[in-house]
């Protein structure tokens, strides 16, 4: 897969492919990470991008030019196919599920806005997704890029040591993760529960399936709203709640 960033700040989205999954999937060859500064396309010799806003009002407003020939050049490098994403707090949420979908695409170019946001007019024209990461504002959309990259690369064939860790993720079937425990069996006075130790992978799916389903209801209520569950996932819900002396 390919993704290209246009930034202001080129040095700090390149850290993503230096690190972690983004770095293991950079290194195999599953992605390719490049950068484009829009201060190059400014067409003088300030390599100014922003101007004040019509109608008045605080800040700058990044221009449409420089990043409509960014576009344009990140275009004529990453394929027709590319995907223009636009990071913005008015933007649909990413999900669990967006990052799948964007992760089946050959190519994709992040535009991080700053300043007080994007001149509409390349909005409406060059962008085909807004993203956003919760109703917060960040300074810009280099962090949200990132997180764009990292959680993509890790869905990308061969990155995870382990296939179905991707599967299993919060989320990924709608629900929060099962609680996870590794050795000791005992720390601070607190034991691994009995099921996962027994060896019986049946009994350990329904736990796991048990206690997805547990802390959704506790954390999460409202990503229930939007599940249809079978009878069985509704009969381990009812064990949860009534485990928690809920009444």
């Amino acid at each position: 897969m390919k993704i290209e960033v246009l930034t202001l700040f080129p040095e700090l989205v390149e850290q993503v492919g230096r690190h972690g999954m983004p770095r293991i999937a950079v290194e195999g060859g599953q992605l390719q990470l490049s950068t484009r500064n829009p201060r190059d396309f400014s067409g003088n010799k300030w390599r100014r991008v922003d101007d004040r806003p019509y109608g008045g009002g605080p800040g700058m407003v990044m221009e449409a030019e420089p990043l409509a020939l960014a576009v344009a050049e990140a275009r004529v490098a990453m394929g027709a196919e590319a995907r223009v994403v636009a990071l913005s707090p008015q933007g649909a949420p990413l999900t669990q599920a967006v990052v799948e979908r964007l992760a089946g695409m050959p190519a994709m170019i992040l535009v991080c806005g700053r300043y007080e946001g994007i001149d509409e007019r390349f909005v409406r024209t060059q962008v085909d997704l807004e993203l956003s990461l919760g109703d917060f504002v960040l300074s810009g959309g280099e962090l949200a890029a990132m997180v764009v990259i990292d959680a993509v690369a890790r869905l990308l064939p061969g990155v995870l040591g382990h296939e179905a860790s991707a599967v299993n993720d919060s989320f990924s079937d709608g629900l929060l993760d099962h609680p996870h425990y590794t050795r000791p069996e005992v720390w601070r006075g607190q034991a691994v529960p009995e099921v996962l130790m027994c060896g019986d992978h049946a009994k350990v799916a329904r736990w796991r399936l048990k206690q997805a389903l547990g802390a959704t209801w506790l954390k999460r209520p409202d990503l229930l709203d939007g599940l249809t569950l079978d009878e069985e996932k509704r009969q381990l819900l009812r064990e949860f709640i009534a485990e928690q002396n809920v009444i």
